[in-house]
Formats: C-alpha cells, structure tokens, sequence
C-alpha cells in the first residue's frame, strides 16, 4: 500500500500538478486566441510575443516596487503591477489596431492579410522586447517559493517520495479559476458580452440591432491583451521569463485553441490542459514510478520515456496535425472562418 502511495505521490508531484499549472498558462493564452479569432475572425500571431510585452512591462514594474522596498510577502510583487502591465500592452496593442488592422477592415480585406500583419507585428515586439529588456532569462519572482516542500512533505508523512506545492502553482490555479469564471459570467450574462457574442455569430445583423462594431474591436482587443498578459506573468513567475520562450509557446497555445474547437472559448481552455497534460506525460520518464508498481525484480532498467523533454513542443505539433486530420472542427464545434 505505501508503494502505490508513494507512486501516487511521485505521479502527481511531477506530473498532475505540473500539468495543471501549465494547462492553466495555455488555457488563458488559447482563450486570447479564440476570441480574437471568433470575434475578429483571424488567427492571431502576434499573440505570444503579446504576451511577453505584458509579461515584460510587470517585470519593468516590479522591478521598480523591489527597488522601493515594497513586497507583500509571501505573495510575488509582480501581482501589484500587472493591471498596470495590463493597460500599457492594451494601449499597445490597440495603436496597431488603430494603424494596421483598421485599414484592413475599412477596405473589407480577406482574413489572410490580417494574418500576414499579425506577423509583422508579432516581429515588432519581438524587436521591442530585446531592444528594452534583452533576450536573455530574467527573474523576478519574490516572496515566498514554496507553500511546503517535498523534504516537508516526506518527513511529515514518512514516505519516500514528497510532495512540492509552489507559490507560483497555486497562484496560477487560483487566479486563472477567478479569471475564467469571471469572463464566462460576463460573456453569457452581461449586455456587452452578449454584444461580443452576437457580433461574433453574425456581424451584419449585429450591427443592424444597434451593436457599435468598434467597441466591440476594442472591448475584444483589451480582453484578449489582458488574458495574454495574465498567462504570461503566471508563466513567467512559475519558470522565467526568457522572449523567445513565449515565442515558442505560440504553438501550444493554437494547438489548445484547435483542439477544443478554434472560436470556442470553452473548448480554448479545454484544450489547453489536454495539450498540457499530453506534454508533460509523453515526455515523463516513468522508471521510479513503475518501480513502486512492479514486483521486485521486473522493475526496468530504461527510463521508460516515450520522448525526451527536449521534444515537448514537437507533442503540441503532432496533436495539431492529428486534431485537423480526424476531427478539423475540434473537440468542441469551433467556427470556420
């Protein structure tokens, strides 16, 4: 029975837990993704170098409070700052909206030339963020790292593998649980969340019952930004922050929005533990675990790892590949452009 406990305990501190914690961070950039594309109706890739231009303004600004001496231990400082983060990259964002895709929607141009410029602006920020903070790992996580360690946890309840809950882990479900519930319960039952939605199903007749298409632009913008610069601060304050590691997660985070069904915002989330918890178990090396499981002496002397961790991006591209082969629409019914 301790055995299986302690496999229990092994398999969760490693991969449950981390798989949640990640799942959250793609959930909430697959949400921005969503609902630009839902409302807006084009595939943002600017999204995640979004998300380290808000990441990096929290930096900036939590920089700035531990230089001043203030904290509020043992939480991190950066959650003083990030609505401030919030409101620098959402002006950002909307002054490329403004210059770059107002023009397109004035003249009525195919989502593809949206795209296009998604990338262009996707390589701006990327420019931004190197010529302000440089490309190198920055860390500004403060307060306290851990709600109890592994070493706490073993000798507490005499087992031979721990359990490790880090600040930055339950802050992250926390925070994301709030956010999530919140937007929901404005989607479905405010009068604007409602306007986003009816602009999103149909945009003539949405407009023809009085819905102000450019607030509607703007209110998607804002959410959108405030979704990713959430996402990537949680990210960061859980590993680091390093600009072109947001890069990379742009793949994962489509991979989620895909497979729960690209425009479905429920589905976004969804689909961002499923790509998560498929990372982080493919790559998971299972040998101490199915030490604990098997009789004594048929434990493997392999790592028992289907791929290396140095693969984990390749499992996002390889679910998107079998999601828009066997199931295009995803898990849940998204919208076809």
């Amino acid at each position: 029975m301790v055995d299986i406990i302690n496999a229990v305990t092994l398999l969760t501190n490693y991969v449950l837990l981390p798989g949640m914690t990640y799942g959250s961070h793609l959930g909430l950039g697959a949400l921005g993704i969503t609902l630009v594309y839902g409302i807006l109706r084009f595939s943002n890739f600017a999204h995640g170098d979004t998300m380290a231009f808000g990441t990096m303004m929290t930096i900036l600004l939590t920089w700035g409070l531990q230089a001043l001496g203030i904290s509020i231990y043992p939480l991190p400082t950066a959650i003083l700052v990030i609505p401030i983060g919030v409101v620098i990259a959402s002006v950002v964002v909307l002054g490329f909206d403004k210059f770059v895709y107002a023009h397109f929607r004035q003249i009525n141009a195919p989502s593809v030339m949206f795209v296009i410029a998604s990338v262009g602006i996707m390589f701006v920020l990327q420019g931004l963020i190197r010529l302000i903070i440089g490309p190198e790992n920055q860390s500004f996580a403060d307060g306290a790292r851990f709600i109890f360690t592994a070493r706490e946890f073993k000798e507490y309840f005499g087992l031979s593998e721990g359990l490790s809950i880090k600040v930055s882990q339950l802050m992250s479900l926390g925070v994301t649980t709030i956010l999530v519930a919140s937007l929901f319960w404005f989607l479905y039952n405010t009068t604007t969340g409602k306007s986003l939605r009816a602009y999103s199903d149909n945009r003539d007749l949405a407009q023809l019952s009085g819905i102000n298409p450019d607030r509607v632009v703007i209110l998607t913008w804002v959410i959108a930004t405030a979704l990713a610069t959430i996402a990537g601060v949680l990210y960061g304050l859980d590993k680091s922050f390093k600009p072109s590691v947001y890069f990379q997660l742009l793949l994962p985070i489509f991979a989620a929005a895909i497979v729960g069904g690209l425009g479905n915002p429920l589905g976004a989330f969804v689909g961002g533990f499923v790509v998560a918890f498929s990372e982080i178990a493919i790559t998971y090396a299972y040998k101490r675990f199915l030490a604990y499981l098997l009789p004594e002496g048929m434990e493997p002397t392999t790592l028992v790892q289907l791929l290396g961790t140095e693969y984990k991006f390749a499992v996002s591209f390889l679910i998107l590949v079998i999601v828009l082969l066997i199931k295009p629409s995803g898990i849940f019914a998204g919208k076809t452009a």
